[in-house]
């Protein structure tokens, strides 16, 4: 089992009933959601990293970066939803 530290987490009452409603495992499914958004701006971090030393994406990578994320070079994938 990996290191932990207990650490108190204040939620809406809305939220606990909700997560409550879908795990058991509340402190895993926080832990995962904290890695997930842990690895997305690290990952956001080495995106602007690179555009900084190499320029801006060009449209054909980012295409390409859609083929490889959601098979399909349409931007109409999740990413676009916002």
């Amino acid at each position: 089992m990996a290191d932990t530290t207990r650490i108190t987490v204040t939620l809406p009452n809305e939220q606990v009933a909700e997560l409550r409603k879908i795990t058991d495992n509340v402190s895993g499914y926080v832990a995962e959601a904290v890695a997930r958004q842990l690895r997305h701006q690290l990952l956001g971090t080495d995106l602007l990293r690179h555009q900084e030393e190499h320029g801006e994406f060009t449209e054909e990578e980012l295409a390409q970066a859609r083929v490889s994320i959601f098979g399909t070079a349409d931007s109409g994938g999740p990413a676009s939803a916002a």
